[in-house]
């Protein structure tokens, strides 16, 4: 093995100091070895060696050769290897990252130090009374100290504030607030009004919490990790942010209600995959969420061998599309109705037993929870498969106003982004696991929210987000396509 030369050891040494890593000098000439492999494409490869590294579960920062060694001997025999020769293939493999809901870290705000703090210790699925009064209190804090932050409701360093004319202005909240969106329990507002002498505090004008910028945000939480994926230096985030303007033929394709019981909806999907096979450049991801099955598979379904098959017949129809197979990824987020142990949220992945049949045939389809997010590049996309709208509108106290809007899809999205979290109904009416209901929340707002969701398909911008539903596929035959590039949505239909 040729020594690694000067400018080789010292790129190599800066590259894994930013993802946090140290190499040994045995480790060091391992990296350079799988380099060398790839002339015309070292920083993708590298990329990819790094991406792959922080997957693994290591017992030190300090990489020796075996560490280095193990994750190359999985890189070349697996499929993103074979094609890392190609630039393209392996810059957007390596660009996305998916989050699973049970890795997203927990932070509390302290109200004293006016700081998060991370939660460490391990957190347990079945919680105490103490965690579920957390839970209230976590989503309280967090809504209060963006609120504290905002110049209209900031305490002024004077008890009053005077006018030219020495009166004290009093300045209406109801411009300031957000107004749309559906009242419902457990949701936080902001009230103005007057508090009576027998007690009463009478409500003048309500609303919800003032949206903060995502930037603004971000500069409060001292470099931690909210998102999950962990955390990126900012020479990294420069690079990162270059490469995803330059992705401009990247695109997600986004089906909810993929029956695969149900045949006329597999033939639907047949058509769609067909279509994507056949042009020049093929999507960089498929996300398929649920339900995959056109019943509730409840206690009384009895069918899970025959959908186990049914995700095997899935999987050839995805490798019988060989562009498709070679170059796209495959998400799989599961519906509220589909196989699992309970319907709370998140929701963990889909069992092993039923997707078994299908990796055999799609190896590198990603399984994953329901919410789950996913980072392109920079760029935070959040997936929730969940018929919110129809259950929201239900549990609403107080019909929204239609002053600024009727569409109860943009009054749904002002609702979960106002309120940062994405679903904020009643527990009796969506139970939550009480120690895990921060991987709901949207705080910082992401880039891009997708809400899977039985109802007409919709796509709308709301303060810089992007939020769109991509409809029933089952049903409505309905699609979309997210350029994340541009935070393009297309909203795509078959024609009956």
């Amino acid at each position: 093995m040729a020594a690694p030369s000067a400018a080789t050891r010292k790129k190599l040494q800066r590259k894994f100091r930013l993802r946090g890593f140290t190499l040994k000098v045995d480790a060091l000439e391992e990296a350079a070895a799988f380099l060398a492999r790839f002339p015309d494409a070292e920083d993708d490869a590298l990329d990819l060696l790094l991406d792959e590294l922080d997957k693994e579960t290591l017992q030190s920062s300090i990489l020796d050769r075996d560490a280095v060694r193990r994750v190359v001997a999985l890189l070349v025999e697996a499929e993103e290897a074979v094609d890392a020769a190609s630039p393209a293939a392996t810059s957007s493999r390596s660009a996305l990252r998916v989050v699973d809901s049970f890795v997203v870290p927990r932070f509390h705000y302290d109200p004293i130090k006016k700081v998060f703090y991370e939660h460490t210790s391990r957190l347990a699925i079945h919680g105490e009374a103490g965690d579920k009064a957390a839970l209230y209190r976590d989503r309280y804090q967090v809504l209060l100290q963006r609120l504290a932050r905002d110049k209209y409701f900031s305490k002024p360093a004077f008890d009053t504030v005077m006018s030219e004319d020495n009166n004290c202005e009093i300045t209406s909240i109801q411009s300031l607030i957000g107004c749309t969106g559906f009242f419902v329990e457990n949701t936080v507002i902001v009230a103005e009004g007057e508090l009576l002498s027998n007690g009463i505090f009478q409500v003048n004008t309500c609303g919800f919490p003032p949206l903060e910028d995502r930037e603004a945000s971000l500069s409060m939480l001292m470099g931690h990790d909210f998102f999950g994926g962990g955390v990126i230096p900012t020479e990294e985030i420069v690079r990162l942010s270059s490469l995803e303007k330059k992705a401009m033929n990247d695109m997600f394709v986004i089906l909810s209600d993929v029956w695969l019981d149900n045949s006329e909806t597999m033939e639907k999907l047949g058509v769609v995959l067909d279509g994507y096979d056949s042009v020049e450049v093929v999507p960089s991801l498929f996300v398929l969420m649920g339900n995959f099955c056109s019943r509730p598979c409840n206690l009384a379904f009895n069918s899970f061998e025959e959908l186990r098959l049914q995700f095997g017949k899935l999987g050839e129809m995805i490798a019988a599309r060989s562009r498709l197979k070679e170059h796209s990824r495959f998400l799989f987020v599961p519906g509220p109705d589909d196989a699992g142990p309970s319907r709370t949220l998140p929701r963990c992945a889909l069992p092993k037993y039923l997707t078994e049949e299908l990796q055999k045939h799609i190896p590198n389809a990603i399984f994953v929870s329901n919410p789950c997010r996913v980072k392109f590049y920079t760029q935070e996309i959040v997936f929730f498969r969940q018929d919110l709208l129809y259950r929201m509108r239900r549990s609403c106290l107080i019909p929204p106003t239609t002053e600024e809007t009727s569409d109860p899809f943009e009054h749904l999205v002002a609702t979960i982004t106002h309120q940062s979290h994405l679903c904020p109904l009643p527990l009796t009416v969506q139970p939550i696991i009480w120690n895990y209901d921060h991987c709901l929340r949207l705080y910082p707002t992401p880039h891009t929210i997708v809400l899977g969701d039985k109802s007409e398909q919709k796509a709308f911008k709301y303060t810089g987000i992007t939020c769109f539903n991509p409809g029933s596929f089952a049903n409505d035959s309905t699609f979309a396509a997210y350029r994340p590039c541009t935070k393009e949505v297309e909203l795509s239909a078959l024609e009956s």
